[in-house]
């Protein structure tokens, strides 16, 4: 049951306002009145139009590029601390320039960092957040952050395809533990796809570390963004005899050529999740959208009421 307090508000910056109106009907709210407007050079004006003194506020944000998200949820929360709400939290479907997360050569920025003290120095005193692309990020808030996955809507959606004689393959290294995690939920062996990188946004697919030969194939990441690894990924396992190519990820950037190597991929169907906003965009056929409005909606209501979150994966 939710609570009977009336101190909690939601409010939706123009990232991805379906999927806050959809947390807002778990929740049992409707979204509090916000104008966000742009004036004339560009600049973002957001007035928050209804009482929420001494509230526990939740801004719903994702931070995809351009920076106008961000820089919207910078503002939005600021205007939560102006008007004395008594809790402010980020909630960040997908966070952007979370790739950007360490050095990796000189004289560059640990972009994932100066994101996350933005968020902390604007004001907020918590964040809420999916799928980060390394799990490591979470140290670099100051505030309690709490780390939802989506592996359980995934999953949900990957048995009721009832495959035979699965198998769960990681299109790269870093994606080995969401695979593995993949595998032992469905009883399904795990295989691994050896990636080099020569630039980014660019990938070479070299060989695969497992078997995958008369299997359904589960082609399992955090995100999909220009689509190369996983076109790789699916291409090598249909040649290495695979029966069939599917995939499952939480975060559909979809940018650059995605669209066009998805279509001219083997895959016969793409999950992804609304993390990101795909209202009305002209996606390929085999694109399956996920809801995760509900998770997310009970992980506020938990916040809200001092429960456990952790306890939704367990």
């Amino acid at each position: 049951m939710f609570s009977s307090r009336e101190d909690l508000c939601l409010i939706t910056g123009t990232a991805n306002r379906p999927l806050a109106e959809r947390i807002a009907r778990y929740v049992g709210r409707s979204l509090t009145e916000t104008t966000i407007a742009r004036f004339a050079d560009g600049e973002i004006y957001a007035h928050i139009q209804e009482n929420i003194r001494g509230v526990d506020a939740f801004i719903i944000q994702s931070t995809p590029a351009p920076a106008d998200n961000l820089m919207e949820l910078l503002i939005l929360i600021d205007a939560c601390k102006r008007a004395s709400a008594q809790r402010v939290t980020a909630v960040i479907p997908y966070l952007g320039y979370a790739r950007q997360d360490r050095k990796d050569k000189p004289r560059v920025a640990i972009t994932a960092k100066l994101v996350a003290n933005l968020i902390t120095s604007a004001g907020a005193d918590r964040g809420l957040t999916m799928d980060l692309h390394t799990p490591q990020i979470q140290g670099f808030f100051d505030i309690p952050l709490d780390h939802l996955f989506a592996a359980p809507v995934l999953l949900d959606y990957v048995e009721r395809l009832k495959l035979q004689r699965p198998v769960v393959v990681a299109p790269d290294v870093g994606s080995v533990k969401m695979a593995r995690a993949f595998a032992k939920r469905l009883s399904a062996e795990l295989a691994v796809v050896d990636k080099r990188r020569s630039s980014p946004n660019v990938s070479e697919t070299m060989t695969l570390i497992g078997e995958v030969d008369g299997r359904d194939v589960i082609i399992v990441d955090d995100l999909i963004d220009t689509a190369g690894t996983l076109a790789n990924a699916a291409s090598l396992c249909m040649a290495r005899g695979a029966r069939s190519v599917r995939a499952a990820a939480t975060h559909g950037l979809l940018s650059g050529q995605a669209r066009q190597r998805l279509d001219d991929s083997p895959l016969e169907i793409v999950a992804i999740t609304n993390t990101l906003d795909r209202d009305g965009a002209e996606l390929p056929a085999r694109i399956e959208i996920l809801d995760v409005a509900p998770l997310l909606g009970e992980a506020i209501r938990r916040i809200h009421n001092a429960e456990s979150v952790s306890s939704l994966f367990v």
